[in-house]
């Protein structure tokens, strides 16, 4: 299927830097394991929901059922992988709403032609305080 368009929002990089510095602490299965992936949906005030999984894609349809489960309207804030950020993940962020995607690794070509394409801002190797953005700027 098409990805849908979808707004990117007013999303501050201050905002992105908190949540990152909060992801680990949060991070329960992988603090066990050391094997999980994570995804977060966030919004101004930080993380509002966390899931992991040993997959990345699980970890993703895990946060994505709970944002339906929740009522959330993820077009309200951004979503936070643990993992690269690959074309079905952008994929799957906007048939959710989510407007901004923000990996802790790469993102691939096809993840950033996908997210300009239905104008998601997509943001990779964000970490230690940095981050690279790929699409849309921040406002």
């Amino acid at each position: 299927r098409p990805a849908p368009a979808v707004d990117a929002g007013r999303i501050a990089a201050a905002e992105i830097v908190a949540a990152l510095d909060a992801l680990p602490a949060m991070q329960r299965l992988n603090a066990v394991t050391g094997g999980a992936h994570a995804a977060a949906w966030c919004d101004a005030s930080g993380i509002r929901l966390l899931r992991e999984d040993v997959g990345r894609h699980g970890a993703f349809d895990k946060l994505g059922g709970a944002l339906a489960h929740a009522g959330i309207d993820a077009a309200a804030g951004f979503a936070i992988v643990s993992s690269r950020a690959s074309y079905e993940l952008v994929h799957k962020a906007a048939m959710s709403g989510i407007g901004t995607l923000v990996a802790i690794s790469a993102p691939t070509s096809a993840a950033v032609d996908l997210a300009m394409q239905c104008g998601m801002r997509l943001i990779g190797f964000a970490r230690d305080g940095a981050m690279n953005l790929y699409t849309r700027g921040f406002e």
